[in-house]
């Protein structure tokens, strides 16, 4: 019974993966190369019996696509990126910023990523309002009817919504057809706009490996190393890219959630490698929206992730730690996890040395 819990998270995050997939095609990233994004993923989080998988993460991907000006420039940002997380997991630095930062910018960092995964959860449903609403109300029901179990969660809430966009004749996967694998590599470039964009996408990172991984490693009962998860995060980066794929980062995984998290994860990987490889990816979007997972977001945020770290957060004793906790946690909602984590460390360094209220 917990084998098939198991495959029925991973392939659960599969599915949520999958418009996340096609976001990275429609920006000119390639198919088949990112599976070895994957495989190393599989790899590393098998042998470092790791809780924390990567998968397509949709705010990387826009970040680069947007910020490139064609697909080197695309490419060469999420290279750079990536070797530079991988020298940074490798010197083991993410768990020094970790340590550093202290409980209550941690947790109140988290709680804003809730808060931006409700926002695009209510995105997701203004684009798309009958699978959006019945994917949130569907989520609801499983969630808090069916022991409040993420991995059913997810998994029915996108298979009925799915379902229903099929029944109403919607245009699923917005017409994709087009399969850009191959290998080929691709040589780097280096110019001041992708030495800001590779920054950029190092700062997004750094604050998504530690709110994701952390979130994760929670679902899980498990202290996620945010070093290792940076460094094969990295690796699968730089390798992927330089061949043309995309960017593979750390999620929310319901993974976390299933009876043995790390086989969980191992398998979802495997499964996306070889949908990948074997260039499905458009073909199965076909039958999932992308707004499928609104619900799943929704409940992820809203009722597991914000009130869970925001509790934690403002639990703080320290002079100033409300403040600081609040100040994090909008900051983090408002822009990204790693300014909402330096907003968060320079209030702390202010009430440190007594300056503040």
């Amino acid at each position: 019974m917990e084998i098939i819990q198991d495959l029925l998270a991973a392939i659960g995050v599969v599915l949520n993966g999958i418009p996340q997939g096609l976001l990275a095609i429609s920006f000119g990233f390639a198919s088949v190369p990112t599976a070895f994004g994957f495989v190393i993923g599989a790899v590393a989080c098998a042998a470092l019996g790791s809780v924390a998988p990567i998968s397509f993460q949709a705010e990387t991907i826009t970040l680069a696509g947007t910020m490139g000006r064609n697909m080197r420039e695309r490419l060469s940002m999420v290279f750079y990126a990536g070797v530079a997380m991988l020298i940074l997991g490798a010197c083991g630095l993410l768990g020094v910023i970790t340590e550093f930062a202290g409980d209550v910018i941690v947790n109140a960092m988290m709680a804003g990523v809730g808060i931006m995964l409700a926002k695009v959860s209510f995105s997701m449903i203004k684009e798309n309002v009958l699978v959006g609403c019945i994917s949130l109300a569907t989520a609801a029901e499983v969630y808090f009817f069916f022991g409040q179990n993420l991995v059913y969660t997810i998994v029915i809430s996108l298979i009925v919504s799915s379902i229903t966009a099929w029944v109403a004749g919607q245009d699923i996967g917005g017409g994709m057809t087009e399969e850009m694998g191959g290998l080929e590599l691709k040589k780097p470039a280096f110019n001041l706009r992708i030495l800001r964009g590779a920054l950029a996408l190092c700062c997004l990172t750094i604050g998504g490996n530690i709110a994701f991984g952390s979130i994760t490693g929670g679902i899980a009962g498990a202290n996620a190393n945010i070093d290792h998860l940076t460094l094969y995060s990295g690796l699968a980066d730089a390798v992927s890219s330089l061949f043309g794929g995309g960017p593979v980062e750390a999620i929310i995984s319901a993974t976390a959630g299933a009876p043995n998290p790390v086989l969980a994860g191992v398998l979802m990987m495997a499964i996306m490698a070889a949908i990948l490889f074997v260039g499905l990816l458009p073909k199965i979007g076909r039958f999932v929206p992308n707004q499928s997972i609104a619900g799943f977001l929704f409940i992820l945020g809203a009722v597991v992730t914000l009130p869970t770290n925001a509790a934690v957060a403002f639990s703080g004793t320290a002079p100033g730690d409300n403040i600081v906790g609040g100040v994090t946690i909008v900051v983090t909602a408002a822009v990204d996890p790693f300014v909402g984590m330096l907003a968060g460390l320079a209030l702390k360094m202010l009430f440190s040395i007594g300056i503040g209220v």
